[in-house]
């Protein structure tokens, strides 16, 4: 019987020194005083050169990061493999703003794809559009404006970056995920996925757009995605996650004085998110879905309508995901009974991936009772091993 509380397996792949590792981690992020004040001190440490690299690289980086190259997460990968877990590849480098530094990422995401061809415990990749474009280009194509000359031709690279990396993962037969981001900016975003999932999802799903159900209008997006897909005659590839902007799309919202895109409560995110796991369930001939999720209840609801519908665990066309370094009870056990399961692994030089790295605190910090959940688990584990 599929269970989210067997922390022996949860925890099989770490020893007591990782275990414990984890556990002052998460002691440390559960204090958003702590958090707030780490975040000011790393970020100006990094500023005036301060050596500090060598302890982030062993704490938090060791924590939620796979190496600073595609050849360090080789360990990561081996080590995953050994539970049955599968390893999406994440170069998790932000906030880059020039051509240079999005050719660098284009050419990045296609080497994981090189990398995921001859590895099938690489099931996915994975890259965000804001890798390969300015942030304000894609707000501006979002909202329709109309674009310089120049901006024409710079929005022509973007295209062809995007279309270099789906047509790599295409020939290569590995499928990636686009990620969603920012709601002012998702407009450019989505119409980029259905493009590429128009070319190259036709014989079978390739390419992956992000819903965030935690977005007001993701559930309906997402049934209208698929009737796009069935008229134009593609599959309809699908991310399914909660949403990672919360904060930051509310203070918009007040600031500029229109109507959060949000979810009032955490239950209408909840149903929401529920509710598009039985949609592409009830249409799984047509949908390749993953289910990025630290949510124990919807990971339990998804494994039971599985059961349900008689559909195998095994099923190439539904994943479970997780981030390396959270929610190993629902990845370790999920895998243990036969189901699919990857782990995001991000990767990048430790300055570079410092934004990932502080976002990942604060998330943890933020979300009720996610890290409390973490600790309590480790502390059931560390006394089991004493016992």
């Amino acid at each position: 019987m599929l269970s989210f509380n067997n922390t022996e397996i949860a925890f099989s792949g770490k020893t007591n020194r990782d275990l414990n590792r984890s556990y002052w981690l998460f002691k440390m992020v559960a204090n958003p005083i702590f958090v707030n004040i780490g975040k000011s001190l790393v970020t100006f440490a990094i500023q005036i050169h301060f050596p500090i690299k060598g302890i982030i690289k062993a704490t938090i980086f060791k924590q939620f990061c796979g190496g600073e190259t595609i050849e360090e997460c080789d360990r990561t990968v081996k080590e995953l493999e050994r539970f049955n877990i599968g390893t999406i590849l994440d170069y998790s480098v932000e906030g880059k703003e020039n051509e240079h530094d999005f050719d660098v990422c284009s050419r990045e995401t296609v080497a994981t794809v090189g990398k995921a061809k001859n590895d099938k415990y690489i099931p996915f990749c994975v890259f965000k559009v804001t890798g390969l474009a300015r942030f304000a280009l894609l707000e501006k194509v979002s909202a329709a404006e109309k674009l310089t000359e120049n901006e024409q031709k710079e929005y022509e690279r973007v295209r062809n970056r995007v279309n270099s990396i789906c047509k790599a993962a295409h020939d290569a037969g590995i499928p990636i995920f686009i990620d969603a981001e920012e709601s002012w900016i998702q407009q450019a975003i989505d119409e980029l996925a259905n493009t590429m999932m128009a070319a190259y999802n036709i014989q079978k799903p390739v390419v992956y757009n992000t819903y965030q159900l935690y977005r007001k209008d993701r559930l309906s997006y997402l049934k209208h995605s698929l009737e796009l897909a069935q008229q134009k005659n593609y599959y309809l590839g699908t991310k399914l996650v909660r949403g990672a902007y919360m904060e930051k799309e509310r203070d918009r919202a007040a600031e500029k004085s229109y109507s959060s895109p949000i979810q009032n409560t955490k239950e209408d995110t909840d149903r929401d998110y529920d509710a598009a796991l039985l949609f592409c369930i009830e249409n799984i001939s047509k949908i390749a879905f993953c289910a990025g999720t630290h949510n124990e209840n919807s990971s339990m609801y998804l494994a039971r309508l599985m059961k349900d519908k008689a559909i195998a665990a095994g099923n190439t066309h539904i994943y479970f995901s997780q981030l390396l370094g959270m929610s190993d009870h629902i990845s370790f056990n999920l895998a243990s009974e036969g189901f699919n399961v990857a782990k995001y692994v991000p990767y990048g030089p430790v300055n570079e991936v410092l934004p990932y790295l502080i976002r990942r605190a604060q998330e943890n910090t933020s979300v009720k009772g996610q890290t409390s959940r973490e600790l309590s688990l480790i502390i059931k584990e560390k006394q089991r091993r004493k016992g």
